[in-house]
């Protein structure tokens, strides 16, 4: 029957624990959700309610749950960018640390 969905109560540990996995996981929110069994629109509010009481102080300035989430997305991007350093730099170690090839020289 249309519109006889029974609302689904939902402890507030429950709603804390899904957004700590959304902010932490990398995943979007229709992605999270449907792995929830949960509406997305449903997740998304809980991610407004939750990040927005849970604002810190540093430094006697307030920091927003964007400013974190902007802070996260950069520093992602600084480790790929890491990674890949890392592995080019292992290549050329074992390039240079190989026994060069030695043909038949001249006595």
């Amino acid at each position: 029957m249309k519109g006889s969905r029974t609302g689904r109560r939902y402890d507030a540990a429950f709603k804390q624990q899904a957004v700590e996995l959304l902010v932490s996981s990398g995943k979007n929110i229709h992605q999270l959700a449907t792995e929830l069994g949960l509406g997305h629109g449903t997740l998304y509010r809980w991610k407004r309610q939750y990040l927005d009481r849970s604002a810190l102080q540093r430094d006697g300035q307030r920091i927003t749950a964007a400013d974190l989430e902007k802070e996260v997305h950069r520093l992602r991007l600084e480790n790929e960018h890491l990674r890949r350093q890392r592995d080019i730099l292992k290549k050329s170690l074992g390039i240079l640390s190989e026994e060069p090839l030695q043909k038949g020289m001249p006595s």
